[in-house]
């Protein structure tokens, strides 16, 4: 008898978030990442691989049928793609540590520089007193958001670890980060900067939808 074709797999929004939104690892973390860092998603071939199927249960990846493909498209062409269907509004950015924003959808250059210049002020303001946050309150997360009286989000503010990099999605409005383009973001990002990237991964690329 044949054996049967195999399931491809991947993480699902919730995934690519959890493995990106700290540095810490744990095994959680570094199996997503694993993903994260291959060119392709990989078979899973092992139905009787209790921890996969619980990730799978617990919604952190999910089994394709067939295999998806990072491809050679521009990686600036890439981000900008990805970044409207963040948010609500369609305006997005991606800045790195460093305050420099990589792509953007929606702002114009200067509000890109300064929201961009703002998240490297967050981040380190955030981790001055993560400590505090985290034992005193009980705070794990790190993204900040400015909502407005009704508490609603017009600004928010989210940390994307990447190996020992650190990046900053911006978005604006509502955010919308249970989207396929946030697992393709990420993954772009590890294809390029984690731990494992191939040299010649450093070029161009995206993820084919």
């Amino acid at each position: 008898m044949a054996a049967p074709d195999p399931l491809y797999l991947l993480p699902t929004p919730a995934g690519a978030w959890i493995a990106s939104a700290e540095a810490t690892a744990d095994r959680l973390r570094a199996f997503i990442r694993l993903l994260l860092a291959q060119p392709a998603s990989p078979p899973w071939r092992d139905p009787d691989d209790a921890f996969v199927r619980r990730l799978g249960q617990l919604g952190w990846v999910q089994f394709l049928a067939a295999p998806r493909h990072v491809s050679q498209a521009p990686f600036d062409d890439a981000l900008r793609g990805y970044l409207p269907a963040l948010s609500a509004r369609g305006s997005a950015l991606l800045a790195d540590a460093h305050g420099f924003h990589l792509a953007s959808s929606g702002f114009g250059d200067s509000a890109a520089e300064a929201l961009a210049a703002l998240s490297a002020d967050i981040a380190s303001l955030h981790e001055r007193h993560r400590r505090s946050l985290k034992h005193s309150l009980g705070l794990s997360g790190s993204a900040w958001a400015m909502p407005d009286a009704a508490g609603h989000s017009q600004l928010a503010f989210w940390p994307l670890h990447v190996g020992e990099h650190r990046f900053a999605l911006v978005t604006a409005g509502v955010p919308h980060l249970n989207q396929p383009e946030l697992v393709d973001l990420v993954w772009l990002l590890h294809q390029r900067y984690g731990p494992l990237a191939h040299p010649a991964h450093h070029g161009a690329e995206t993820t084919t939808r």
